[in-house]
């Protein structure tokens, strides 16, 4: 995975998410999910995973009850099962992959980079904002504040919001002072890294997204 360019893991991510979308059979959801898991075994990213998959847990298990309640049993199963095996797929792709590197390569690719700078800031910022979150929660919650998902919380989540709400201002206050100083917008920038794609990048990319054609062939008939 570290030798392909940060251009085919995000074709490829796209690929597998599309045949995961497309994937109409029981059986198939939960081996795609399964080759996912298998493959953030081999990366040693387990523990982070299980991590993450207890954030995720309740929002795939709300989504599939109510699929469950307006459909069936199987089409819940599948739309619970559809969104880890989804979800899953950008885990394995961001932990592969870091946010510059994909910025970067965009750019070579002809992307404008305050685009693709936004972009990647936004990839950085999200994950230092949910540690920033987590800090204010066990901070109030010292204080005594109750900021636990549930009503008797409701009235207290200006505690939470508002000083969250000032950290991000100022970490955008700090963001654009340092653009400036480093001449954000300036023709003639250079890249420590040349992003290019070998013989082993386009072959992968061809051969994910032939599957995905096979799978729509299949699909018609």
């Amino acid at each position: 995975m570290k030798r392909l360019d940060p251009r085919t893991k995000l074709l490829l991510a796209l690929a597998y998410g599309t045949l995961i979308a497309l994937a109409r059979k029981p059986g198939w959801l939960p081996g795609a999910w399964g080759v996912l898991v298998l493959l953030i075994v081999i990366l040693g990213q387990m523990k982070t995973y299980l991590r993450w998959l207890v954030m995720l847990i309740p929002m795939a298990a709300f989504f599939g009850g109510v699929t469950a309640w307006s459909a069936d049993l199987d089409a819940g199963l599948a739309a619970a099962t559809g969104l880890m095996a989804m979800t899953t797929v950008f885990f394995v792709f961001f932990t592969t992959t870091r946010p510059e590197d994909l910025g970067n390569s965009l750019v070579h690719a002809g992307l404008p980079y305050p685009v693709a700078f936004v972009m990647t800031a936004a990839l950085q910022f999200v994950p230092l904002v949910g540690r920033k979150a987590r800090a204010v929660v066990d901070t109030q919650q010292a204080r005594g504040i109750i900021l636990k998902p549930g009503w008797r919380a409701l009235r207290h989540y200006p505690a939470l919001l508002i000083p969250l709400l000032i950290q991000c201002f100022q970490m955008a206050d700090h963001l654009a002072e340092a653009m400036a100083a480093r001449g954000f917008g300036r023709s003639g920038r250079s890249f420590r890294v040349s992003y290019r794609m070998y013989l082993h990048d386009w072959l992968a990319v061809l051969g994910a997204w032939g599957g995905v054609i096979l799978l729509l062939r299949y699909l018609a008939r």
